[in-house]
């Protein structure tokens, strides 16, 4: 009973995927999508950054992943250097509460 209910599982679960793609594969052919960002309203660094968006997907991700880090970097040494200056301590632990 087992090895049917089994079998009849993996017939269903063929035909439920398999189905769609029969049915995707009569209809005609359609091109690929464009994915692209207006730069008409930009100038400047704005306007480099959607072009380069524009022209290399792979650039613009690397480029991504190597500014975000950095600005975070830069974001959290101000803030530390921001806190010190007002007299928030983040050196030290001291436990408040006794």
């Amino acid at each position: 009973m087992k090895i049917r209910f089994t079998k009849l599982f993996t017939w269903c679960l063929f035909v439920g995927l398999a189905l769609p793609e029969f049915a995707l594969a009569a209809a005609a052919k359609v091109s690929n999508i464009v994915i692209v960002a207006d730069t008409r309203k930009f100038s400047g660094w704005e306007a480099w950054w959607t072009n380069l968006y524009n022209e290399s997907h792979l650039y613009f991700a690397l480029l991504t992943m190597a500014l975000i880090p950095t600005i975070g970097v830069l974001f959290g040494t101000f803030a530390d250097f921001l806190m010190s200056f007002i007299g928030i301590d983040l050196k030290s632990r001291e436990i408040a509460d006794h």
